[in-house]
């Protein structure tokens, strides 16, 4: 489980300091206040655990700085100056294990940056993490992961993971009940199942065969999640990170999201999700039983020196700031004024 987040000088923060839910954390807050590097962050410290690939390399990989001159990622300001990004995760032994990159905007390879804290307790247990990006890439699957080797494509390597990710084989053994229980909720919303004929997928019915890039981006969606449950890559100890999974989904289907979500979360998945959506945060609201581990993030920006700052809560309802729900409230005063304005004319 990821712990905590502590940043300085990076990217478009400051400083800022963040203790994680060990089940959903829901980032809200306006364009521009980091919400996504966030979960580029957490998700680059969790993939290296698998791939072993160096912490400074992943993130330079994943957030893909102009020319990948990792040094840019540093809070931009005149002069020298450095940053840094730490996270904290603790072990199924209870050890609890760091992981610090340092940089200055003066670095141009990450083999220049500083990587420190307890590094190979880091490593020690590697687990599965998956990160969803706003852009569905189901449709671009075939052929991408040659292409992506050949050549310098303009792509977060995000994109590359999530099609590893997809094409993987099932694991062995039956399907544990939970689970199944899951992908069946899935598979009536989609209204079928998916399947892969030569790195092509497929939403396979009772109508026979509808190839992705025929179907709605909606259900490629909801298709992606279907495969990443029925490959094991999201179980017990597992970390899934959704950059707005709203993102051309009806909304009548974030209902079935949600609830997929919190029954991953119940099996032991942690989650950290994005959102402009009002309507996800309440099927959220609605779906949370007791016991539930689940955690409101907001971000802002402070009127004083504009600054990303940072609040958080148990509950929907204690979030301050909170932009989704100052904007609904705003959007019904004004059909009011509206009403109010008609009638006495």
């Amino acid at each position: 489980m990821i712990d905590k987040i502590r940043i300085n000088n990076f990217t478009a923060f400051d400083t800022l300091d963040i203790s994680f839910s060990s089940g959903v954390n829901i980032f809200i807050g306006e364009n521009a206040t980091g919400k996504t590097h966030i979960l580029k962050a957490v998700y680059s410290s969790c993939q290296i655990t698998k791939s072993k690939k160096g912490f400074a390399h992943k993130i330079n990989d994943v957030f893909y700085p102009a020319g990948k001159q990792i040094g840019r990622l540093v809070k931009r300001t005149k002069g020298s100056t450095s940053g840094w990004i730490e996270l904290k995760r603790t072990l199924k032994s209870g050890q609890e294990a760091t992981l610090r990159l340092s940089l200055t905007n003066h670095n141009t390879s990450p083999d220049q940056a500083k990587v420190t804290g307890s590094t190979k307790l880091w490593m020690e247990e590697p687990f599965e993490a998956v990160f969803i990006p706003v852009k569905d890439m189901m449709a671009n699957a075939p052929g991408f992961r040659s292409m992506f080797a050949l050549r310098n494509l303009h792509f977060e390597e995000v994109y590359l993971d999530i099609i590893d990710h997809a094409f993987l084989p099932s694991i062995k053994g039956p399907i544990e009940k939970d689970r199944a229980s899951i992908l069946e909720i899935l598979q009536k919303a989609m209204e079928g199942k998916v399947i892969e004929k030569k790195e092509e997928f497929f939403l396979k019915n009772k109508q026979g065969e509808l190839e992705f890039t025929l179907l709605a981006e909606g259900y490629r969606k909801l298709g992606l999640l279907w495969l990443l449950i029925q490959n094991g890559s999201l179980l017990n100890g597992s970390v899934l990170l959704w950059d707005e999974p709203e993102t051309n989904l009806n909304p009548k289907l974030l209902e079935t999201v949600v609830k997929i979500l919190m029954e991953l979360h119940r099996l032991g998945v942690q989650i950290f999700i994005t959102t402009h959506d009002y309507i996800l945060l309440k099927e959220f609201d609605l779906a949370t039983k007791p016991g539930d581990n689940i955690k409101y993030h907001a971000l802002y920006r402070r009127k004083d020196n504009n600054e990303v700052a940072y609040s958080a809560a148990d509950n929907f309802q204690d979030l301050s700031p909170n932009a989704i729900d100052d904007t609904f409230g705003s959007l019904v005063n004004r059909q009011i004024q509206k009403e109010m304005g008609g009638l006495g004319k």
